[in-house]
């Protein structure tokens, strides 16, 4: 039986979950996971639904069949078919920590996810890469080259495919021009603290201020560089025998668990915007299961 995920976001009104449910029910569809939010605030709703088509009704059969439901209701809604995987293109300057554990994960099965390709400025990982069979694009940037470097991005995005870029401790500012194109497909991960410490040697700057919380976001890249809209966030406690080092090392596993869990809400349909914030559902029972362990 095909599996599928129902996204949808709407303008708030009465009716909308029976519609969906009854056009989904009409294709011989079984709903096995369901989460809905109605944000009164705004007068906006989103639901995410997993189904089974039990009488092997197509993915094109369930969008005709929600088609009048989403006129009806001025509704985004999508159909997506849960066997296919999500082509990613992955970015890093000179720390891996995040790159290494999104490799991994993928390896595994842990994020079921294409990595079609990974963009640098330097060739710091390059060896890494190729070692996954998985193609290494080193794109120089300056500021007399930047919109060069940005066009070769954009062509490396359009040819591989890739839904989603995700700015594992890619240490370059993107234009306007390209947060607006890329919307909702790129996502950045971030140290963050209490009080929150810009610059050079952020850690530093948290030792030195004695905090007793570091952290991490993930969020949505738009042009205001580090404010978009937020996936996920964690932190780790540290305390006054902890040296700066300390704060480093146990800042990158937080930083790498954030960004793993930001991409895994993406790629199973589980974030959705919301003007400044985000709607991010919980996830359907065994979607963190790994194919393999090792």
């Amino acid at each position: 039986m095909n599996k599928y995920i129902i996204t949808v976001a709407c303008p708030s009104r009465r009716g909308i979950v029976a519609a969906v449910s009854g056009a989904l029910a009409d294709q011989g569809c079984n709903i096995v996971d369901s989460s809905q939010f109605d944000d009164l605030e705004n007068g906006r709703f989103f639901m995410r639904v997993s189904i089974v088509s039990e009488q092997g009704a197509t993915r094109a059969a369930i969008e005709e069949s929600l088609a009048p439901v989403g006129q009806t209701f001025d509704m985004e809604v999508a159909v997506h078919d849960s066997a296919e995987r999500v082509k990613v293109m992955l970015m890093v300057s000179r720390f891996g920590h995040c790159l290494n554990d999104l490799l991994y994960r993928s390896r595994i099965g842990a994020l079921p996810v294409d990595i079609v390709g990974v963009v640098s400025n330097h060739f710091d990982y390059q060896k890494v890469v190729v070692n996954h069979d998985i193609p290494f694009h080193h794109v120089k940037v300056t500021k007399a080259n930047k919109p060069e470097a940005e066009a070769r991005l954009m062509e490396l995005v359009e040819e591989s495919g890739a839904e989603l870029i995700v700015l594992a401790r890619y240490m370059q500012v993107l234009s306007d021009a390209l947060c607006q194109r890329m919307s909702g497909r790129i996502i950045n991960i971030h140290h963050s603290f209490l009080p929150s410490f810009k610059g050079a040697n952020p850690y530093k700057q948290a030792h030195e201020r004695g905090v007793k919380l570091i952290g991490a976001t993930a969020h949505f890249v738009t042009a205001d560089l580090d404010e978009g809209p937020i996936i996920e966030q964690d932190v780790v406690r540290v305390t006054h025998a902890q040296s700066a080092e300390d704060y480093v090392s146990l800042g990158r596993d937080v930083e790498a668990q954030v960004l793993a869990r930001a991409i895994h809400a993406y790629i199973h349909r589980r974030a959705f915007l919301n003007g400044n914030r985000t709607v991010i559902f919980p996830a359907s029972p065994g979607s963190y299961a790994s194919e393999r362990m090792g």
